[in-house]
């Protein structure tokens, strides 16, 4: 099942990317002579019209097919790729990222309005020594505002305590026995390790989660603005996270999944229910949206470098020049690949699994 499950989801994250491509170049008038999802061998395909829709065995990737992307087959026709202008072929390459782009929001617009489970505000556990234990806070306790702020979930308590600088008195409004009680409790503050490679400062009141977790759900214009804020909030996470790599300020070997890791990662969310899978999703569509668009050849970023580079010239860059700018791209594109796929086997222990079922 988890299997299938894995498939599925790649499935739908590249039908949607490649209809992206397709759906535009329609629009433009591109005749498009070949839609695939997947790669290898053919399990079955049909023609409609001047496409062929093909299904393969790998499911691994997809792609589009034009007529015309190639100079060496372009005939001049007003229905090939190479004959539309370059902001054209752009909008049709860039389509394919956008669309996955779009996919991510509309999971986190679905998550915020069907609900998620989170941790309610009870304590569940005291720190010795630090604000809230001082202050008379106990075990059984709910949080339900602090210094007039209403708060539902632990994320959103932590998000404000932790924001406190030292020393400051936050005003905790606490459920006990059916009674509320106004609770004035100081804020210490602690240095963590952020996954920059520095240090925090973090605000905190010496309090543990109760492992109690209810479901939020949000209207349909809040959660449209919630789930466009935690995709803008990933997206830039993501950016400074692939800047940070660049700059060797954070282990890439750490920060990279593969196939095999999206795999035990859906398996997981999968085995959590249908939200935590959608999370999933959303995460993986937008990472692939942004990582198609890296300028490098093969990827569709490399492409739209291609196109802005013709533009400036005023005319393409010769057939035998993108070709070696290609080879090299997809050369580095397959060393990642590899690098990516042998830190999955050691990350998930796999390693091991397959010397010891070899040595057997």
């Amino acid at each position: 099942m988890s299997i299938l499950i894995f498939i599925a989801v790649l499935s739908v994250l590249i039908l949607v990317h490649e209809f992206g491509h397709f759906i535009v170049a329609k629009r433009m008038g591109i005749r498009v002579e070949q839609f695939s999802l997947g790669f290898g061998p053919r399990i079955f395909s049909w023609k409609k019209g001047n496409t062929e829709y093909t299904i393969c065995a790998i499911p691994l990737g997809g792609y589009v097919k034009f007529s015309g992307d190639n100079p060496e087959e372009f005939k001049g026709q007003p229905d090939e790729y190479l004959a539309k202008s370059v902001g054209q072929r752009a909008r049709v390459i860039l389509y394919g990222p956008l669309l996955n782009y779009l996919l991510a929001f509309l999971c986190f617009w679905l998550i915020f309005f069907v609900g998620f489970p989170n941790l309610t505000c009870r304590v569940g556990g005291l720190v010795e020594n630090l604000g809230a234990a001082k202050a008379g806070v106990e075990v059984g306790d709910k949080i339900i505002a602090i210094d007039g702020q209403d708060i539902k979930i632990w994320q959103d308590l932590q998000r404000i305590i932790q924001d406190k600088p030292e020393g400051e008195v936050v005003r905790l409004l606490i459920s006990r026995d059916n009674q509320q009680l106004q609770v004035p409790v100081r804020v210490e503050q602690e240095k963590m390790d952020t996954i920059w490679g520095g240090e925090k400062s973090v605000g905190l009141i010496g309090i543990k989660p109760a492992g109690e977790f209810v479901t939020v759900r949000y209207g349909l214009i809040k959660s449209f603005l919630m789930g466009g804020s935690r995709l803008l909030e990933l997206t830039w996470f993501t950016l400074k996270s692939l800047a940070w790599m660049a700059l060797r300020k954070i282990s890439f070997r750490q920060s990279v999944t593969g196939p095999l890791g999206i795999f035990y990662i859906t398996k997981q969310a999968a085995d959590l229910g249908f939200i935590p899978l959608i999370q999933v999703v959303a995460i993986i569509s937008m990472s692939l949206a942004i990582f198609n668009l890296l300028p490098l050849p093969v990827l569709d970023g490399g492409h739209l470098l291609f196109l802005l580079i013709e533009k400036i010239r005023g005319r393409r860059l010769s057939s035998r020049s993108e070709r070696v700018i290609t080879h090299i791209g997809f050369s580095i594109i397959l060393l990642l690949i590899a690098f990516v796929f042998y830190n999955d086997l050691l990350k998930y222990g796999l390693l091991d699994k397959i010397s010891n079922w070899w040595i057997k």
